[in-house]
Parts: C-alpha cells; structure tokens; sequence
C-alpha cells in the first residue's frame, strides 16, 4: 500500500513546477511538442498519425535545437482486486488480494542517435518479479527514396521481439490494454507471435512505406542463448523452451492518412518458429510454429489541426496459429498437430486529449490438448478457451499545448477485466475477474 501512495503523492509534488508543455520520453526533447501531437489521448503508447510518421523515420525528427542525449523515465504502481482470493498469494511476495505494488520502473533511450538514425531501448525493473531487464528495443535507420517519382521511407531495423517495431497498435506488442496486472491470473495460452518471443530473440529487418499506401517489413531472428538472457536479465528456467534455427517474421498493410482526419490500416503479419520444448532435443524433432494474422485500424479526428480534438480509435487482430507438436507428441503425449486461434477488437473515444474510455472483446480458443492446457485455477478440462471483456476508463491532465508543466506527464487510469470463459471454464469463470487501478507518471532528463 506504501508504494502506491507514495508514488502518487511524490507524482503531485513534481508535478508543480512549470514549463513549457511537452511529450515523454523523446519527442518533447528533439521536437518541442506537446504528448497530444504524438499518442491519443497525451499519453503512450498508442500513436496518432504525426506519431506513427515519427517512428517510420527512426525517431529522428528535431526541431533544429542543440542536441542532447534522449533519456527518459516512466513509473507505474497499481492496485489489484480479483473477484476470488488466490490461494497461496497472487506472486511471491504478494498477498492473495488486494495486492499495491510498483509494477515497474523504466528507463529509455529514445530517440535520435545520428541523421537518420535512431533508437527506443527500454531497460525495466518488474517490481512483481523484482527483476532488471532488457525490455523492448527497437533501433533503425531510415530515409527517403522516390521510386518511379513516388515519395516513399525506407529503413532497417534491429529489433529483440517480433512486432516491436510496428507503427499500429493492432498487434500484439502495442496492442491494448497497454498496461495490465502482473498480480492476476491469467489464461494459460496464447499463440507464440502474442508476445512468447519478447526479449528472448535478435534479428535485423527491413521496412518500405510505398508512397504512403502500402507497408512492408521483413525480418529474420534468431533464439537468444542462455548467458545471453542472464546477462539481459531475462533468467531462463530449468527446461524452458529452446528456438532452433531462424524465426522468419513478415508484416504488409495498406494504409493511409487522409487530411479529412480519417486514417485506416489493414493488414497481414505472421511468424514460422522451430522449437525444442523443455529444451529437450532427445525426441530428434522440434515443434513447429506457424502463425498467421489479419488486423485492422481506423482512427477518426474531429479537427485535424487541433491536437486537443477529440478523436475515435479502434483497431482488431485475428491469430491463427497451427502447431505441429512432433516433438511433444513423443515426450509428453501432446497430439500430434493442434490450433490456436485469438480474437481482440477494441474501441477507444479520447474527449479533449484528456479523458479515454476504452473497451475490448477478446476470445481465444482451440484444439483440446491435456499435455499444453491443464488449468491451474479449476477443473482440468484440457481446452485454451479463454474470453471476456476489458472496459478501462483514463485520465491524463497533461502533456497539451496549455500544459503547466514540460518535463512530463501522468495518466490514472481504473481498468476492470471480466471473463465469461477461462482456461475452458465457464462456471467460476468470474472469479478471475480483476480490478486494476493504476497511475503512471512519465519524465524526460
């Protein structure tokens, strides 16, 4: 409980200097831009369009000032509720309910580095876990080329988890909701692009926006070794899965941003992985992963040139993954091939950059298999369904134009999860239920 009051009370106090308004954690630095040009609703990390252009272009774009060194902070501590107590306690450390916690403290480097190139590199301690680690890390070079007279961006890309470096907030890296509780159980299942391979992959890429129409990204990554997990704080278990071989991951969408204020994005993305489960290679055969997805946005802003305009955002991804378990159907008695298949749609009204409600439907669900689902919090049914409903309410008082202050920005926000399904289970799904509120306070140096 002492945490969370003491970061919020902490959050009031810093909070009374003034200057002039800007956005955290790069583009208040080297643009002199408030939060609201950049994120809907003044906060990240879901973009606007000035936001996704800024990204395209390696996190470049200064506004002809004296360069300094983009470092940036961000602080979350939280509440957490769940409908039933968990026996033994939510994590170690915590007690089985109403658990407050500083959820993390991160450190970014982001923005520039040179013309043309830059960089997001985010170091996090989970205060759940009590950990340091590297969290997402994107760097990239980009620049300008006019193929047949058409004004295109083209760039590379170094990046440690499939989709990070991804300008829509459909798929799973961005995806809402952009911040949850560590201390509230969870479904047992989810496809291996739906955020398995964060942090434990690096692999370089390639992007093309084609004449602001068409977007293309390919990249190839490859399994991180154990010392090299240690060493980035990711501390792999006793037999935790081994990634054999490249992960191929491809991304194309079409898109555009119309000066009406209505944007859109549809598109494809996916990923093919081979992996030794358990790290076990005695079966002489991996498992195989394929993944294949569809997603969709549309944002609408009611005044284009008004940061502060209101504005509508929605955004939808289907996954489907196909699983070819030859090497735990030998060691565990998995079935030979299953699928996994995850719906997520969300809609999204920011009233004047400062208030947000926010609503999503999400539904998972498969082949039964006793050897990957058995549930730990009910009866063991074998299936991965899972679905529900998350209704999240946000306020952020700054990072606008008017802002009294410019070297950050907080966000409240109350985000309740309900399940009508979990692990399999309808009856008892609710007690999963959770109730997580939140504050998170952003600066830059």
């Amino acid at each position: 409980m002492s945490a969370f009051f003491v970061v919020l009370m902490a959050s009031f106090v810093l909070l009374a200097a003034t200057r002039d308004a800007g956005a955290v954690p790069a583009f208040a630095q080297q643009t002199g831009q408030p939060c609201a040009t950049c994120h809907v609703g003044a906060f990240g990390p879901q973009l606007r369009p000035y936001g996704r252009d800024f990204k395209l272009r390696g996190y470049t774009a200064t506004d002809g000032k004296p360069w300094k060194p983009p470092i940036a902070v961000t602080i979350q501590t939280t509440f957490t509720h769940t409908q039933a107590a968990q026996p033994g306690g939510a994590a170690r450390w915590f007690a089985p309910n109403d658990n407050f916690a500083l959820d993390q403290i991160s450190v970014y480097y982001a923005g520039r580095i040179a013309p043309n190139l830059g960089a997001f590199i985010q170091t996090t301690y989970d205060g759940v876990a009590r950990v340091v680690h590297i969290d997402n890390a994107d760097i990239r070079y980009a620049a300008e080329f006019s193929p047949f007279e058409i004004d295109s961006v083209y760039g590379f890309t170094l990046t440690n988890s499939p989709g990070v470096s991804d300008l829509w907030n459909s798929t799973p890296v961005w995806g809402f909701p952009y911040n949850s509780s560590g201390l509230a159980p969870g479904p047992v299942a989810s496809a291996i692009i739906d955020g398995q391979l964060g942090q434990r992959v690096v692999g370089p890429g390639a992007y093309a926006l084609w004449g602001d129409w068409v977007y293309t990204e390919f990249a190839l990554y490859r399994g991180l070794g154990r010392d090299v997990l240690n060493a980035t704080g990711i501390v792999p278990v006793s037999g935790a899965p081994r990634i054999e071989g490249v992960v191929p991951y491809w991304r194309l969408a079409l898109q555009h941003d119309f000066e009406s204020g209505h944007s859109f994005e549809l598109g494809t993305y996916g990923l093919h992985t081979d992996i030794y489960p358990n790290g076990d290679r005695s079966a002489g055969a991996t498992d195989s992963y394929t993944d294949i997805a569809f997603d969709a946005s549309y944002q609408f802003i009611a005044n284009p040139d008004v940061t502060t305009s209101d504005m509508i955002s929605a955004h939808a991804t289907f996954i489907h993954e196909k699983q070819d378990l030859n090497a735990s159907s030998v060691l565990g008695g998995s079935n030979r091939h299953n699928t996994l298949n995850t719906f997520r749609a969300d809609v999204s009204y920011a009233i004047a950059a400062t208030v947000t409600p926010s609503v999503q439907y999400f539904n998972t669900w498969g082949s039964p298999d006793a050897n990957f689902y058995s549930s730990p919090n009910g009866p063991t049914v074998y299936k991965p369904n899972s679905s529900g409903f998350i209704a999240e309410i946000a306020y952020v008082p700054f990072g606008k134009p008017d802002s009294s202050i410019g070297w950050g920005n907080i966000r409240f926000a109350a985000q309740y999860v309900a399940y009508t399904q979990f692990n399999g289970v309808r009856h008892g799904a609710s007690d999963n239920n959770a109730l997580y509120l939140s504050v998170w306070l952003a600066a830059h140096f």
